[in-house]
């Protein structure tokens, strides 16, 4: 009984400590892990690759695994959704709910650049999947993407770069360039997770529309750029050991520039800016407004019927599938407007040809996911996702165990190989301390 006793309690020591985001130690690390390479193209539309010759992309298909396409959150802009692929969590749990960081305090505003480097916009709670990866002994880098180039309690990226306020983001030879760097990193500087940002299709869409002729020729350089990565990966002796995730933030929408009931502020009978203290509109088709003290029920009842287009709610009756009015940054009033309508301020000020923003269940707001690599099937579509499962997945090809979010592994477990060799993380671990127990047990017992 005496030996019994004390297997049982060396066994006991050995599970792993409760709770999630628990730092592995270094004993459950030693199993061979996979590198990882996560891509985002902004603003990719999961149908862009359907009028347009996508040999590259084809061949990451028959190659790998591809979603028929891929949910983002509300609101569908560029920083929140990027914060939901590395934290797994819905917006009004990240806190990074819009493109402009703001103070409804000052009524400071910054543009989206300024925000990038923003530090107290990004880490507000929330621990993105570069510093857990590094708390658990990996190295990692983000080369210009959104929410990379910040530190999170007093801790930044072990490699990093951000785009500059003028970036040129069609440049095809640069694009060149920085997949150079990036594999530079995993082959010179032994990083495990890489994340690198496009900011196309996403600008020639805003620009000339997501039907026109420049952005089926801005998908064929994405197309070519991703054969030049996969190219360069097998050149650079990665391909059996990494994990190539391409994916996008949101979709793109027509915007009806000349349509007869354009959604303009400025014009609604009995609204008056004069009730305002803060407003952030002219940026898209969402908005959201501080009315000041006293006002907010006179505010809500002349918008909520001011236009058909226009959907305005008070912060604690916005829908809750949408995940997004629970945060404590978001204004007592929120709203957005229908698919191709932009929601016009004091003065109409946006001209692009193409917008997103719009509710995440719209179709055109739907982005692509597609992954290739040693962990992932071949030849394998699966059904449409939404976007805050792919934290969990990343975790698990990189054997680390994740902080708490939103998202759930069993989503898109499918699409990894039946033992490809993953090193053991979470429950899997704790599955195989367990038998190894009971095996011994077993074997004092006899």
């Amino acid at each position: 009984m005496d030996t019994r006793a004390m297997l049982v309690g060396l066994v006991l020591a050995m599970l792993p400590t409760p709770g999630l985001g628990a730092p592995v130690e270094s004993d459950t690390l030693q199993s061979p892990r996979n590198k990882l390479l996560l891509v985002s193209f902004d603003g990719f539309r999961w149908d862009y690759d359907q009028d347009v010759n996508t040999p590259n992309l084809d061949t990451m298909v028959r190659e790998g695994v591809k979603a028929r396409h891929m949910t983002p959150p509300f609101v569908t802009m560029t920083s929140p959704c990027h914060f939901t692929l590395v934290t797994g969590k819905y917006i009004e749990n990240h806190g990074v709910v819009h493109n402009m960081f703001y103070n409804l305090s000052n009524r400071v505003k910054l543009p989206y650049h300024p925000t990038l480097s923003k530090g107290s916009w990004w880490d507000n709670g929330s621990i993105p999947i570069w510093i857990t990866a590094q708390r658990q002994g990996l190295k990692t880098g983000s080369f210009f993407f959104p929410g990379g180039n910040v530190t999170y309690q007093g801790e930044a990226v072990t490699q990093s770069r951000r785009e500059g306020i003028a970036h040129n983001y069609k440049d095809e030879k640069e694009w060149r360039a920085n997949i150079e760097t990036v594999l530079g990193w995993f082959t010179r500087d032994g990083l495990d997770l890489v994340t690198l940002y496009f900011g196309e299709p996403d600008s020639t869409g805003h620009k000339f529309g997501p039907d026109s002729e420049e952005r089926k020729k801005m998908v064929e350089q994405v197309d070519r750029t991703v054969g030049y990565l996969r190219s360069r990966i097998l050149e650079e002796g990665l391909e059996s050991r990494l994990n190539l995730i391409i994916t996008s933030d949101h979709g793109m929408n027509k915007v009806n520039k000349k349509a007869p009931d354009l959604v303009e502020f400025h014009k609604f009978a009995n609204f008056s800016f004069s009730d305002i203290y803060f407003e952030l509109l002219d940026y898209g088709p969402n908005g959201m407004l501080y009315p000041k003290e006293g006002r907010l029920d006179k505010v809500y009842e002349v918008l909520k019927k001011a236009h058909p287009r226009l959907h305005v709610y008070k912060k604690e009756d916005f829908p809750k599938d949408l995940h997004y009015a629970g945060h404590s940054r978001i204004t007592p009033l929120v709203m957005y407007s229908d698919p191709g309508y932009v929601i016009h301020g004091r003065i109409n000020v946006q001209n692009n040809n193409g917008e997103h923003g719009f509710r995440n269940d719209v179709q055109d707001m739907k982005t692509i996911f597609r992954a290739v690599g040693p962990n992932f099937q071949r030849g394998l579509e699966v059904e449409p996702f939404e976007s805050v499962h792919v934290y969990a997945l990343m975790c698990q090809l990189l054997g680390i165990q994740p902080e708490p979010h939103d998202g759930d592994l069993a989503t898109l477990l499918p699409l990894l190989r039946d033992g490809s060799g993953l090193p053991p993380r979470g429950p899997a671990l704790l599955l195989v301390t367990l038998l190894v127990a009971l095996f011994l047990l077993v074997q004092v017992a006899m």
